[in-house]
């Protein structure tokens, strides 16, 4: 186990732990920027490199790739410590990054970003089981503001820098300017944190992460091509669909029987645990689906600038943060479970804004839409994370923070490939035109990116009756206090 650190000192960048915050603020960039940096691009990438079907590919791939090896890394970390699986993760996502750069295809492209996603597996979860670590709970309320401010910053610089590199046909620069990012991290981390583990014999779940890989996988697939390389009744469909849940079955019956699960049951038979991940599924499956379809909405319907439509996006990133510096002092006066609440209130009323005015697009409302969804979002998705994470000692905290994030990338990655299949479908019925010359027709995005906005909206219906599960604000704030 490692030793602990967490004190009584100051909270701060100047103080005895500041070196490891900053750390993994630098080290959160790069995650946060990647986040919004490549929506923007997308109809200068499926101009040079394919055709509209094809790009959300660009996202699920990298979302399937995070998802799963999500779980994995999360499982090591409680084995053999933070340190090394957060470097491993910024390595293989400075690989990633490197090949999507040189990519010569989006076939190529969207190979390269799996191995970005599988560096950000690691990169993510390690980031905040770090921070749960080295603070208590009354801490991580006051260190969220830092952690906050970094995507706040990237939701700015993001998006613009997306935007601009399309604007000057440089693309492979999106990707490019991973390499400082990483080389900086990476130099961060092995300068500034220092852990020992008791190292011990531990089985590592292998069929468990083989058997979660494919059944994601099939089933991405399936609902990704259904309708577009083949129809939904067809053979093609039936094997995706069956084999993945086949495979889905499987992986659950190996979890019960292995050692050492990367997903173990005890995750999902507790109440707070349980809640936390269901509402996790819902926030991933909102954020996606405006990050993914808000930018392309805006470009193709209404022919404004990437930059102008990554600035609309960026106001959704820049609520977030904002609302979620401010959560500790909901959280730890109102209870967990209030503040979500709040949060999806908020949540609420972007999505319902932004679908009720999708027929008739206008970058004001998709801004005030976003920034809207971006405050509910900051006020659900970080105190319930930290809920889940305060609840367990140091040797679960790995696999919880891996398993609410992985609960997050899953409905992003079900999401993008619903939303994609959704979109292409209606977008095909509309009469749209596009694909290898790469251009998108205005009036068919339409009612396809009204479709996806609410679906977004259903989503956070649901995820608003999830919430209300959560354990009551007495338990959830004893629970906390005694861990």
């Amino acid at each position: 186990m490692v030793a602990d650190v967490t004190s009584t000192a100051a909270v701060g960048l100047r103080s005895e732990r500041g070196p490891i915050l900053l750390a993994i603020m630098v080290t959160t960039g790069l995650v946060a920027i990647d986040a919004t940096i490549l929506a923007t691009a997308v109809p200068t990438l499926v101009a040079e490199l394919g055709s509209f079907e094809l790009f959300p590919w660009l996202f699920s791939i990298y979302l399937l790739a995070q998802a799963v090896s999500t779980p994995l890394f999360a499982k090591f970390s409680d084995m053999i410590g933070r340190k090394p699986i957060i470097l491993i993760g910024i390595g293989l996502f400075l690989i990633g990054s490197i090949l999507c750069g040189l990519a010569w295809s989006m076939t190529a492209l969207i190979a390269f970003r799996a191995v970005q996603g599988i560096g950000a597996g690691a990169i993510g979860p390690m980031a905040i089981t770090i921070a749960g670590d080295i603070y208590s709970l009354e801490e991580r309320a006051k260190v969220q503001g830092y952690i906050a401010s970094v995507w706040a910053a990237s939701a700015v610089i993001g998006p613009t820098l997306g935007g601009l590199f399309a604007e000057l046909d440089a693309w492979r620069w999106i990707f490019f300017i991973n390499i400082p990012l990483c080389l900086l991290a990476g130099w961060m981390l092995i300068r500034s944190l220092h852990e020992t583990v008791e190292h011990r014999p531990h089985k590592v779940d292998v069929l468990g992460a083989l058997l979660l890989t494919a059944s994601l996988g099939l089933l991405l697939v399936g609902v990704l091509q259904g309708g577009v390389s083949w129809p939904w009744l067809s053979w093609q469909s039936a094997m995706a669909f069956g084999l993945g849940g086949a495979l889905l079955l499987a992986f659950v019956l190996a979890e019960r029987r292995a050692a050492e699960p990367i997903l173990p049951g005890w995750v999902f038979s507790r109440r707070l645990l349980l809640t936390t991940t269901l509402v996790s599924v819902g926030v991933g499956a909102i954020l996606i689906g405006l990050a993914s379809y808000v930018p392309v909405a805006l470009e193709a319907a209404l022919g404004v600038s990437p930059l102008v439509a990554g600035l609309a996006l960026a106001a959704l990133t820049i609520g977030w943060p904002i609302s979620a510096a401010l959560s500790g002092r909901l959280y730890l006066t109102l209870g967990f479970r209030v503040t979500v609440l709040i949060g999806m209130v908020l949540v609420l009323a972007g999505t319902g804004l932004l679908a009720a005015f999708a027929g008739t697009p206008s970058v004001a409302i998709a801004a005030i839409a976003c920034f809207v969804t971006g405050l509910g979002l900051g006020l659900v998705a970080t105190p319930s994370l930290i809920a889940a994470q305060a609840s367990v000692e140091w040797n679960e905290r790995g696999v919880v923070t891996g398993t609410n994030l992985f609960a997050r990338a899953v409905g992003q990655a079900v999401a993008v490939a619903i939303f994609g299949a959704l979109a292409n479908t209606i977008y095909r019925a509309a009469g749209g035109m596009g694909g290898l010359e790469g251009t998108v027709d205005p009036v068919a995005i339409i009612p396809a990116s009204q479709a996806v906005f609410v679906g977004a909206l259903l989503c956070a219906v649901v995820t608003a009756v999830l919430a209300t599960a959560m354990p009551d604000d007495r338990r959830s704030r004893r629970a906390m206090m005694e861990s």
